[in-house]
């Protein structure tokens, strides 16, 4: 490398970069990278168009597993895991039709962020709005398992004044009846619970208010907590603490931290929130103990080199993961707090993006801020697929997906969903 020149392989010459001796001069470091990001990324494409993508592991197709498994030589469930390596190398794109009562808004504003519900018959959308702010509202996926793919948007275009930083779902009255959304309106924070029926086709004139909001520092984190022994409480990630909230009584208890608490998470079994802070900390509280000065409170301590962006407990609960702005994703094994795997390609260098684990395929999926969606196998943390974005790379234009064996309910079809842009996808199974 010579400093203020670029090396151009195909053309075995030097150009000089900006500033350079002339005021016409369009080559830059950013330009350069993006316009090989760019032709990746449309090989890449053109792969997947022809199928002529490779399977991550070799010798690995349909008929020599039903051979092995027939021979025993395979078990039921390694048999159903490579099944489904199989099934996502195979998955082909294809654009949903997203229909709105409003039909004048429909696909006009770009996805933020999407998030399913438990049963993934719904999804919860965050979109951004040209004058500023967010609007918000629910699709309905039956419409996927049909062969023209068309889905039902709902929204509510009264909230449009916040940027959204999380969101979660919230089951009080009934399973996934609510939504805790944390957010930025003006300077303060704030944090609302909405009920999922605002964002319905009934009479506007019928639909409940807003349950809680509440005004407060910087949030960047939700999570709900599903145990009986802290029913009805959700927790907010904040500038150096946590906030655990009972939505019914209105009781709140704070736990002071020394960093900002960027992810979080309740575990089902016990009544214990995970958080992921920007220091690199992952540290565990019990909400059933009153807040104490210091860090007594803390029970489980795992660190990260960088900041941490998303965590995921496992099913069992003995396992979590978490990914960071280094672009490390490690599974943690609790009772010895010891990272057991490293899940490498991830790309990440400053933007909080999430985990997706869906441990009955044995899968994970995330995607990065080089605008890739990667796919690794839970099992030996095997890099089973990238798939490149539908638009150019840009920090704007960073796809938000679900993963689900069962979208659109029991009898749904499975399959990656992607938002990215003003645009839904479905990478449906072969």
């Amino acid at each position: 490398e010579l400093p203020g020149f670029f090396y151009d392989a195909g053309k075995n010459c030097y150009f000089r970069l900006l500033p350079g001796h002339n005021n016409y001069n369009p080559l830059t470091k950013e330009s350069i990278q993006y316009k090989a990001m760019e032709s990746k990324r449309l090989k890449l494409l053109e792969e997947e168009e022809k199928q002529k993508k490779k399977t991550p592991r070799a010798g690995l197709n349909s008929s020599v597993l039903l051979q092995k498994r027939q021979l025993g030589l395979l078990s039921s469930r390694s048999y159903c895991r490579l099944v489904h390596e199989l099934k996502v190398n195979c998955m082909q794109r294809r654009k949903i039709e997203i229909h709105s009562p409003d039909s004048s808004v429909a696909g006009t504003n770009n996805f933020k962020i999407i998030v399913a519900d438990v049963a993934c018959e719904r999804i919860f959308t965050v979109n951004d709005v040209e004058h500023g702010g967010c609007k918000y509202g629910i699709i309905n996926l039956n419409g996927l398992g049909k062969e023209s793919l068309t889905v039902e948007m709902y929204d509510n275009l009264y909230f449009t004044n916040r940027k959204v930083n999380s969101v979660c779902w919230a089951s009080l009255t009934h399973p996934d009846s609510h939504l805790c959304l944390m957010g930025i309106a003006e300077t303060p924070g704030c944090a609302s619970l909405l009920p999922a029926s605002l964002f319905s086709s009934t009479n506007p004139g019928d639909r409940p208010g807003i349950l809680c909001s509440f005004k407060l520092s910087t949030a960047w984190s939700c999570a709900w907590c599903l145990n009986p022994q802290a029913d009805n409480c959700f927790s907010t990630g904040l500038t150096r603490r946590v906030l655990v909230t009972n939505a019914v009584t209105g009781h709140r208890q704070t736990f002071g931290t020394r960093s900002d608490v960027l992810a979080q998470q309740f575990a089902t079994q016990t009544p214990v929130l995970y958080n992921g802070c920007r220091s690199g900390e992952i540290f565990s509280i019990d909400v059933r103990q009153r807040n104490r000065k210091g860090q007594s409170w803390k029970a489980i301590r795992l660190f990260h080199d960088s900041a941490v962006t998303s965590i995921r407990l496992l099913e069992a609960e003995h396992y979590l993961m978490a990914a960071d702005m280094a672009g490390k994703i490690k599974l943690w094994d609790l009772r010895t707090a010891k990272c057991v795997k490293q899940y490498k390609g991830h790309h990440n260098e400053y933007a909080i993006l999430p985990l997706h684990v869906n441990e009955e395929e044995g899968l994970l999926t995330a995607v990065g801020q080089d605008c890739y969606t990667r796919i690794w196998s839970l099992h030996d943390a095997q890099l089973l697929r990238t798939i490149p974005s539908p638009h150019p790379s840009s920090k704007d234009a960073i796809p938000s997906v679900v993963f689900s064996s069962r979208l659109g309910g029991s009898r749904g079809v499975p399959g990656l969903l992607m938002a990215v842009k003003q645009d839904l996808y479905h990478f449906s199974y072969n």
